[in-house]
């Protein structure tokens, strides 16, 4: 897929401190703007039920989704899927002031695969437990479910990938994904073929560089 690499710079307009995620010469995201990937996590987990919470997320990142959930008490594991070995070796060094000790908290694991293999696979995220299930899944990776970073990706949007991704969750456990984006019609449509309780929230946030406010927004839904 290329490069990635962690960017520390000053930025003069935000007066602050900043870490970004590039891939090549594309910005994969920034610390500057963490509210929709902390809401992943919130949103997500407010939909799902029960206690003991064993739990994916897809994506690592600058690791505001996996930090955001372990602030949920119920949490008893938070896996974490990274296709970059890079990724995680930032966050083992504690490169992130922000999701610093993220790499050692007991309830993280993190794991060195591609999350869209393994939500596909009869296997799934633990190949040595195919018949575990999840409470829930919170993915952020893709820009959208039409602005892919790798072209294979392209398939876990259709109504087949998201029935595989399905079958590892359990019953009322929830699936949530980031997106750069507002709501799809299309994927809200393949959604609704496979999960129930289907809904896109927006979120909003403050930008220092127009003056105004943007948007990322999260889909949800819940396994019947």
């Amino acid at each position: 897929m290329g490069e990635i690499s962690l960017r520390r710079r000053y930025d003069t307009t935000a007066q602050s401190e900043v870490y970004e995620v590039k891939l090549g010469d594309e910005f994969l995201m920034s610390s500057l703007f963490p509210v929709a990937e902390i809401e992943l996590a919130r949103l997500g987990l407010a939909r799902t039920p029960g206690s003991g919470l064993d739990v994916i997320v897809g994506g690592l990142g600058l690791g505001y989704t996996a930090h955001a959930a372990l602030e949920d008490p119920r949490i008893d594991i938070v896996t974490v899927v990274e296709y970059s070995e890079a990724v995680i070796d930032w966050h083992r060094r504690d490169l992130i002031p922000d999701t610093e000790g993220l790499a050692t908290d007991p309830r993280i694991r993190l794991s060195h695969n591609d999350f869209f293999a393994a939500a596909m696979s009869e296997a799934g995220f633990h190949p040595n437990e195919p018949d575990r299930r999840y409470d829930a899944v919170l993915l952020d990776i893709d820009h959208t479910p039409r602005h892919v970073l790798h072209s294979p990706h392209a398939a876990f949007y259709t109504v087949e990938g998201l029935r595989a991704v399905s079958a590892h969750l359990r019953e009322g456990g929830c699936f949530a994904m980031w997106s750069d984006d507002p709501a799809e019609d299309e994927f809200m449509a393949a959604l609704a073929e496979v999960f129930t309780h289907v809904e896109n929230r927006e979120i909003w946030f403050d930008n220092p560089y127009t003056g105004g406010q943007s948007s990322n927004s999260i889909y949800l839904a819940t396994k019947p």
